[in-house]
Order: C-alpha cells, then structure tokens, then sequence
C-alpha cells in the first residue's frame, strides 16, 4: 500500500481512465511526469463540455468551457486519480483494516486486488487494484456496507513514459475563446468562532477556506476533514433576509448531504461517506459566545 500510495506521484505515465458514479460516466486522459521531484499532470475530461485539469503539485488549475468564454479556476489539495491514497498512511491503519483479495488484470496489466475495510460504520470500504510490477492504483471502488458499488475509478489503457518532456503541460481547449479567471474562490485562510467539539472517530480537519459565490452578498466559509481518503465538507453562511434556508437530508448516489440551521448560521455537510458521519458532524457544530 505504501508503494501503491508513492508510486502515483513518482512513476510516468499516460493512460485513460473512466470515472463512473450513478448515472456520471466520464472518461478522462491522463499524463503524468515528475520531473526531479516535481509532478506536472493533465487531465482532459473527454466527454460533454470541454474541460482539461492541470496540477502541479498540491496547485491545481481548471480550464472549463463556459458558454462563450474559458473560465479559469484555482483549487488546492485535492487527491487526483491515481494519487488517491496518503503518502502517510497511518491514519488509513487506525481506520480500516487491509484483506488482500487476490489478482485480476486491469487495463492489460496484472494487478494485486486489497480490501480496505472500515473499522467502523462511519466510512465507505474500498477495493483498490494495484499494479504488481509498478505499485500503481490502477482501479478504485466504493462499497456501501452491503458490497454494492457506489463509485468506481480506473484505467482501461495506461503506459509508463520514458520521457520527461513538458511540451503537453498546456491546455489545448478553445484558443479562440477569451479566458477569464474565476473569482468566486478567495483560497484566503479564515478564522470565525465556530467549534466542533466531537468529530466522528479518525477524521480530522485539514483546510479551511472561504469562497466567494455568486448571488450572496457574504462568502461562504468551507471547512474540510479527512480520515486520509474520505473527506467531508461543511459549508457555512449567514441566513440573511430573502434567503430560504435548507433544512433536512439526501443522498446522492455515493454522497450525503445534511442542512440545518443554528443560530442564525445555514449549516450543509456534505461528503462521499454515510449519511450518520455527515449528520454528526452537523450535530457537533456550535459558535463560541
């Protein structure tokens, strides 16, 4: 799991993969090189509107086709397939237990196939194939606690690149658009006096941000945790008047949402984990007086 975790972010490489969850089917392509410790990858999303993903390192820049214009959009931190695991991976031991499964070939290769399960009800278990020459996560899946598939990820082509050229590492999407920048996200780091006593067991917070959205005359404040693969997003905003406030629960294919209101404050959890872990992180939020 280590060399499966590393090899993602080390190897080069070049493939396509195909993302499905419910009734979303994308498939992406891929290139990937690092180049004396620094990776480059790009990502060109290839079906519906354009849209090409570019990362280098934790910056993560978005290029999407908007109407008449390339909207640009700035993102950070977020784990990219194949990179899905921790580099550190003692929090994935406090929280599931490995079974190795057997092997099966993926994408032409031959793959060692490992559970992840959970040591609780509070996260989704996972299935991961993972090269056996290589290390690298060749194919992902969510279970629910039943074993049916909620979301799933992999290659259905990839190749190791001798290479290291980075003529690629630009977008190739619509030049003869004007490009814009997004600036709805301000990626400024906040403070505000909201306290969440209890956290569901071995998640922890790991960014906190505002963003700015169009239509509200107040950003929205996101914070982030983590259990070192899942994670959970907990967006808060004043209620102000005229806005109507959300209240109650949904489930979307693989992710669950929950709304209420406290003390004046719209509060949404939203995650790829089980409706409970969303809910109790909804009911541990208070402000500080």
């Amino acid at each position: 799991m280590q060399k499966t975790a590393t090899a993602a972010r080390e190897l080069n490489y070049q493939g396509l993969f195909i993302y499905h969850n419910g009734a979303i089917i994308r498939s992406v392509q891929i290139t990937h090189i690092n180049e004396a410790g620094r990776e480059f990858t790009r990502n060109v999303v290839l079906d519906g509107r354009p849209r090409e993903v570019f990362s280098e390192g934790d910056d993560i820049v978005i290029f999407n086709a908007k109407n008449d214009k390339i909207v640009i959009e700035k993102r950070r931190g977020q784990n990219l397939f194949p990179a899905m695991l921790p580099t550190q991976l003692q929090p994935l031991k406090q929280n599931y237990k490995l079974k190795f499964i057997g092997q099966e070939r993926i994408a032409g290769r031959l793959a060692q196939v490992i559970d992840m399960i959970p040591n609780d009800n509070l996260r989704y278990q996972y299935r991961v194939w993972s090269d056996s020459e290589y290390g690298l996560l060749l194919k992902m899946s969510m279970l629910d606690t039943q074993g049916n598939t909620l979301e799933q990820i992999g290659f259905n082509q990839v190749s190791m690149l001798q290479t290291k050229d980075l003529d690629w590492f630009q977008p190739k999407i619509d030049a003869s658009k004007p490009y814009v920048m997004d600036d709805t996200t301000d990626l400024t780091h906040v403070e505000n006096n909201l306290v969440i006593a209890n956290l569901p067991a071995g998640y922890k917070k790991v960014d906190q941000i505002r963003l700015r959205v169009p239509g509200r005359a107040v950003p929205v404040q996101q914070l982030i945790f983590s259990d070192g693969l899942a994670s959970v997003s907990l967006f808060v905003e004043p209620v102000i008047k005229g806005m109507q406030p959300r209240i109650g629960k949904k489930n979307m294919g693989s992710t669950n949402v929950y709304a209420h209101v406290l003390n004046g404050y719209q509060l949404v959890v939203v995650g790829e984990v089980p409706a409970q872990t969303v809910e109790q992180i909804a009911q541990q939020v208070t402000f500080k007086k």
